[in-house]
């Protein structure tokens, strides 16, 4: 049975600065993994810490052991080269520029559990629920598969879709052995489906986006097959971008809400609604029975603070779609979905934070 948690939120936070220092001076060899380890250790105490001052259903260490929500599968799996497919920013210092992802520039073979490095400390100082985040298989169709580099390996985006399958499977099963309570896909690459501008590219480019989107869907049905659900959450996270406060994509959830909602193989969906970006509560309605939606109405993104009477508005309005039992609030992304972070302070994260607590207890009594 899926538990429902009202006070959400999607993984990444803040890193301290000093810890952003730590990790410059790794890449420049003037600290071991070991000194670095030991320095995210207490960052991530820290924050545990902060969680449950605050009150936050679930846990998370923050992935500040990670360069970005992706860079695992990187550093997990061999066959990634260091080209990158380039995106398009809207925001502040948007433009063109290259993705956290590396290009796989051969057949790619795990080699580690992607969160290895994370999960013992994490489950050692927890002191509640917690959760862990994967990128999912279909992430990589557009962040990873990079004409003349990828395609020399893998002919087709499917055949690439297979292999990722099986590695992000084998991570959802460890994950599971180890007695992980949470489990997020995270797909934000799921929105370049339901952007005009990104579909159209699609086409002229000679591709077919709701057949990719289709492939998209299997494959990430593929890696849960099979997968026992006891005592388990199963979500994903779908968002248009996250970056230095910037997004890539834009456009409401219609485009894709019924196949995604109705056919992905997941408990909960978290969703991005802190702007106009994201459309209406609509596409809700697509929502089984009995499946949940968490809702991204406190952005990251900004550091002013939502009023705590527009966000309860916000979740009535949601209701008329999907019940309120249904429903639960978070921010609409992580804080810090690459080292660097969005452009807000710390302390505006866990005020944030706070407020996300507070309005799940007025509403959820």
């Amino acid at each position: 049975m899926t538990l429902r948690y009202r006070a959400e939120q999607v993984g990444s936070l803040l890193r301290p600065p000093q810890l952003l220092q730590y990790r410059a001076q790794y890449g420049e060899s003037r600290l071991t993994l070991e000194e670095l380890r030991s320095r995210e250790d207490e960052a991530i105490e820290a924050a545990l810490q902060k969680q449950q001052q605050i009150g936050i259903d679930i846990l998370t260490d923050g992935e500040m052991r990670r360069g970005s929500w992706l860079t695992d599968m990187a550093d997990a799996v061999e066959g990634f080269v260091a080209q990158r497919v380039e995106l398009d920013w809207k925001g502040p210092g948007g433009g063109r520029e290259a993705s956290s992802a590396l290009a796989a520039g051969a057949r790619l073979k795990k080699v580690r559990p992607l969160t290895a490095h994370e999960l013992p400390f994490l489950k050692s100082k927890a002191s509640g629920p917690f959760k862990v985040t994967v990128p999912a298989p279909s992430n990589f169709l557009i962040a990873s598969y990079k004409k003349g580099v990828t395609d020399r390996f893998y002919r087709t985006r499917g055949d690439f879709l297979a292999d990722l399958v099986e590695i992000v499977r084998s991570e959802i099963q460890w994950l599971i052995s180890e007695g992980v309570p949470y489990i997020q896909l995270d797909a934000p690459y799921y929105s370049q489906y339901l952007d005009d501008a990104k579909r159209d590219q699609m086409r002229d480019a000679g591709r077919d986006p709701d057949a990719e989107f289709n492939t998209a869907i299997e494959g990430d049905n593929s890696c849960l097959k099979g997968i026992p659900r006891n005592n388990l959450t199963l979500a994903v996270h779908v968002c248009r971008g996250n970056s230095r406060s910037r997004w890539f994509t834009e456009g409401g959830y219609d485009a894709i809400a019924e196949r995604l909602f109705g056919s992905l193989d997941v408990d909960t969906f978290l969703l991005e609604y802190d702007t106009d970006r994201a459309g209406g509560f609509e596409p809700l309605r697509f929502i089984p029975r009995g499946k949940n939606a968490v809702l991204g109405l406190v952005t990251t993104k900004e550091p002013q603070l939502e009023s705590q009477e527009a966000l309860r508005r916000r979740i009535d309005e949601a209701s008329r779609y999907l019940p309120l039992d249904n429903l639960a609030i978070s921010p609409q992304c992580g804080f810090a979905s690459i080292a660097a972070g969005n452009l807000i302070s710390i302390d505006d994260q866990w005020r944030k934070l706070q407020l996300v607590v507070d309005t799940a207890r007025m509403v959820w009594l």
